[in-house]
């Protein structure tokens, strides 16, 4: 058998290390204690020193959906989950006692009425207070059950041998024994939002503190896709200043720096992924086309016609339109094969309120996106020129989809700035109305420091039945929401935590 040879040697030497003897060398009855040694010393040090376990509230936020802090506020009334709890004699006499603040939640599964938790630090509970059957106590809190079931479930689920949390965890449980917060966890959230829920998977568990505001609410917080992240706390955002409320024309506004915040619990499922794949030719590559594009999502209310309301999907195409028109064929074939029929169009200043190309501007030879050029020497209608200057955008393919009746139900249009990258307009129900402009024309641009912002009007959207059942009535109420999400990669680096910070306005009060 041939050796391997090296074209060099390289001078091995031995390490210098002082000279001990190794454990190999000692006879057995010191290598057993050695390693005795090293077993139950740190068993010793970890029963003497043991990490401290879960007390109270803390108990409770593991088996939580949903937890709720109020501040004392004993020159309140009575709220009603005390009477419902307590009734009203006992209820009155310890809401007036009250020092520190109280709790409601919802169990691990969301469904049914709260629990009411409170702590005994204060209170005077005498042996005759008839306090509920469905009353247990965590640590130093009462805590009462809507029913005796609930008692039991929560009773059974309880461990008292809970460590005590970190990281993300621990900060909300600090939100919760100080002020006014409310802590979630991805079973409250699918409640609460419903069926796109798995939109918003990078905010599944998370925490805010909320501060009342004379016509609203403003909260700040954080929130991760998963539970148990141990990531440091980041310096906390300021309040979200006052925002431009959302125009009358729409019903919701959601921006973002990719479409990967969007896509990714969606994408993550197997039963989601194979189809768009078979069905509408959307594979890895394709996928990741839409994965990293800026985008902005609009809601528009639609008084008349077969749809409540139309859905807008603007994304930034950039330098790729080449990618882009080939998915856009594919996507084609397959809704034909649907049996909805194509309308195509070439856009003009006139239908589709995109403004013709400049003279001066000459479109990019050999661009199969763009429509055909005259050739040297071919004369050409003379055009207008504009009175006024104004940003120009080259038009490009487009295409609106019909069912059997005529009745329009989506398509998509190209958005070209002169001076800018491109466009891709999809909608779902009727034609948007022109003008269509580039995102960054469209209110306040998304600022650089903000990954992800969501504008919405509650009330109207709720008006139409589009909120989810369960959805908190002091949002259904509001007039405005404004929430915003800061970058995950922050210093350089990337961090599982979002900051959030976000405002709801209410309507205001007739003057009596």
């Amino acid at each position: 058998m041939k050796r391997f040879a090296f074209p060099f040697s390289l001078p091995f030497r031995r390490p210098f290390l002082p000279v001990l003897p190794t454990l190999a060398r000692l006879p057995l009855p010191i290598t057993a204690l050695a390693t005795a040694a090293l077993l139950l010393v740190p068993a010793v040090a970890l029963s003497r020193l043991p990490r401290p376990r879960a007390q109270g509230l803390e108990q409770l936020m593991d088996d939580a959906s949903l937890l709720q802090s109020f501040p004392a506020t004993p020159q309140r009334p009575v709220p009603e989950l005390w009477r419902e709890r307590f009734g009203a004699p006992l209820a009155t006499r310890l809401w007036r006692q009250q020092r520190r603040p109280w709790w409601q939640f919802w169990g691990a599964h969301a469904d049914g009425p709260p629990f009411l938790a409170i702590s005994t630090a204060g209170l005077l509970v005498s042996p005759s207070d008839r306090l509920p059957p469905t009353t247990i106590r965590v640590g130093d809190l009462l805590v009462v059950a809507p029913d005796a079931l609930s008692r039991r479930l929560l009773a059974d689920r309880l461990r008292p041998q809970q460590r005590r949390s970190r990281g993300l965890a621990r900060r909300c449980l600090e939100r919760l024994e100080s002020g006014q917060a409310v802590f979630w966890n991805p079973q409250a959230l699918a409640v609460i939002i419903g069926p796109v829920a798995p939109l918003f998977q990078p905010f599944q568990e998370g925490c805010f503190t909320l501060d009342l505001e004379s016509a609203g609410l403003r909260w700040q917080g954080e929130a991760a896709s998963i539970d148990g992240i141990l990531g440091a706390a980041a310096p906390s955002p300021a309040l979200l200043p006052s925002q431009l409320p959302l125009s009358p024309d729409l019903l919701l506004e959601l921006e973002g720096a990719s479409l990967e915040q969007l896509l990714q619990g969606l994408l993550a499922r197997q039963m989601i992924r194979d189809p768009l794949e078979s069905r509408y030719g959307l594979d890895t590559s394709r996928l990741a086309l839409l994965r990293r594009a800026p985008f902005r999502l609009r809601l528009r209310p639609q008084p008349q016609g077969s749809f409540q309301a139309s859905l807008e999907l603007q994304l930034g195409v950039g330098k790729e339109r080449r990618a882009w028109q080939q998915l856009l064929d594919r996507l084609a074939v397959s809704l034909q094969e649907q049996g909805l029929q194509e309308q195509s169009l070439q856009p003009n200043a006139a239908k589709a309120g995109i403004q013709a190309a400049k003279p001066s501007q000459a479109p990019e030879a050999g661009d199969p996106t763009l429509p055909p050029q005259p050739t040297p020497g071919q004369s050409t209608p003379a055009q207008p020129i504009p009175a006024k200057a104004t940003p120009a955008l080259r038009p490009m393919p487009s295409a609106t989809w019909s069912r059997d009746d005529g009745v329009a139900v989506g398509g998509w249009r190209w958005i070209t700035p002169a001076n800018g990258e491109s466009q891709l307009l999809f909608f779902l129900g009727p034609p948007p109305r022109p003008p269509l402009l580039p995102m960054g024309r469209f209110g306040t641009p998304l600022p650089a420091t903000v990954d992800l912002r969501l504008r919405a009007r509650p009330a109207s959207l709720d008006d139409l039945g589009l909120l989810p059942p369960d959805m908190p009535e002091l949002v259904r109420r509001s007039d405005q929401l404004w929430i915003e999400a800061l970058p995950p990669f922050r210093g350089g680096a990337f961090q599982p935590i979002s900051l959030l910070r976000g405002r709801l306005q209410l309507p205001l009060r007739p003057a009596r």
